[in-house]
């Protein structure tokens, strides 16, 4: 039996097309999750094609009070695209063209289920590149990663999502079609671009993104240091960036307690690795490059290497972008956070991290945006443990309480969604959240798209 009417059921099914819309519960299962432990099975799933379609669902969801769970590859790391409260996940993963590659005014038109990695692979064949490169950029759709102003770990010089996001074709509540931004950095009126990048599916369904993209760096150095402590990681992070050298990226890893585990109980000789990449014109990088290794070396570094092609470096970046992989193999959950502190604070935040895992006797594993301060300390755990699963998450809010304290944030990049909601009034009060749900309110979301994310359970809609 369908979980929604079964007029409702062929609606959905003349809109999109019989074999695109989903309602039989051996289906339905599939859509209950994305990246985190959170989960929630939709009433219905449709896959629709074009944005007349999708504003053809949305428009009879509104009709009939149906909330609206935008999705693209379910990549997410904060429960955004979880359909809590059932409804209809609307995936569009079958909107996947790249419309328009312009590479004299460099710029890309594409649907929103366009995988990231796809438009940069386009646009490398102009000589250009799309910057924004989360680490499931070979699987995490344009249309997502605006949802959730997704980085990566090339952000710290290149910025993230929003910084790369010229305008939007978005669906309301209602249905309506609207266009917002444009082909150029500077649209007179109401950045409305601006307020949708980052707000995690509940103001409207995004169907289409105009990217700016980069020329490609002329040439690049990638070095991976290990070190005996993290805390001579962070420190060589704070010296390069205080001397005035700001790399594309500067990622570090740390695996102590997963070191001290496979090393029978004897002291590790090295438990943080780190990777700094910079780019730009041959010279700048002969000169730049050197002048990383210098500092890192005098941060007590245990080893340096240096990729000698573009075949190594592209093996270092694999393997970085291959760790959550790696550490799946130990245990068969995890619970990555997305914490920010500032950069000085790196140390005491990471030695914080380490106790509170302690604290938990949780083993955690963290890879992170050294250069910003955006922590992705990693729990890998066994769910089926009575009582691992309340552990971690206190865990997690303690480290998040870390963070704000520290004067950084609760995410930087994967959202707040159904994770991280109760800990937004760790940085926002009333007043704050009020005037974020007029926003809302205004773009007459309510409740309807997306529900139970982002906001405190407690926060309502106020109407404008």
């Amino acid at each position: 039996m369908p979980m929604l009417p079964e007029s409702i059921i062929r609606e959905l099914q003349r809109i999109a097309g019989d074999d695109n819309v989903l309602h039989a519960p051996e289906d339905l299962i599939v859509f209950e999750y994305d990246a985190t432990i959170e989960r929630g099975v939709p009433d219905a799933v449709v896959l629709p094609a074009t944005t007349q379609e999708v504003s053809a669902v949305v428009r009879l969801a509104h009709e009939r009070g149906i909330p609206i769970v935008p999705r693209g590859s379910g990549t997410g790391l904060s429960g955004g695209c979880v359909p809590s409260e059932g409804g209809i996940s609307l995936v569009l993963t079958r909107m996947k063209r790249i419309l328009e590659l312009d590479p004299v005014n460099r710029i890309a038109v594409v649907e929103a289920g366009v995988i990231n990695f796809e438009i940069d692979r386009a646009a490398r064949a102009h000589g250009l590149f799309y910057a924004p490169d989360p680490a499931s950029y070979k699987s995490c759709t344009i249309g997502g990663n605006v949802a959730e102003n997704a980085g990566g770990p090339h952000c710290l010089a290149y910025g993230v999502t929003t910084n790369h996001v010229l305008g939007l074709e978005t669906v309301l509540a209602d249905g309506s079609i609207v266009e917002v931004g444009g082909r150029m950095r500077d649209v007179p009126g109401y950045d409305l671009t601006g307020v949708i990048v980052g707000s995690e599916g509940t103001l409207c369904a995004i169907t289409k993104v105009i990217v700016r993209l980069l020329p490609v760096p002329e040439t690049g150095y990638t070095l991976v240091a290990q070190f005996k402590g993290v805390e001579d990681a962070a420190g060589a992070v704070s010296r390069m960036i205080a001397s005035g050298i700001v790399p594309q990226c500067m990622e570090i890893t740390q695996f102590e307690s997963i070191a001290r585990m496979l090393s029978g109980g004897a002291e590790p000789t090295v438990t943080a690795s780190m990777i700094v990449e910079v780019e730009g014109l041959r010279e700048d990088v002969a000169e730049l490059g050197p002048a990383v290794r210098e500092i890192i070396e005098a941060n007590r570094a245990v080893s340096i290497n240096v990729a000698k092609d573009d075949a190594e470096r592209e093996a270092i970046w694999a393997a970085r972008r291959g760790a959550a992989g790696m550490v799946g193999r130990i245990a068969p959950n995890q619970y990555v956070i997305d914490g920010v502190c500032p950069r000085t604070m790196l140390p005491q935040l990471l030695r914080q991290v380490s106790e509170i895992a302690k604290k938990y006797d949780l083993l955690h594993v963290a890879a992170f945006h050294a250069g910003d301060g955006n922590l992705h300390p990693n729990f890998v755990f066994d769910a089926s443990q009575p009582g691992v699963v309340e552990r971690v998450v206190a865990a997690a809010g303690e480290i998040l309480q870390a963070c704000v304290d520290a004067g950084g944030s609760i995410t930087g990049e994967h959202g707040v969604g159904l994770e991280k909601r109760d800990h937004l009034r760790l940085m926002f009060n009333e007043a704050d959240l009020a005037a974020m749900q007029r926003i809302r309110a205004a773009f007459g979301a309510v409740e309807l798209f997306n529900p139970g994310k982002l906001f405190p359970k407690e926060a309502v809609a106020l109407p404008v």
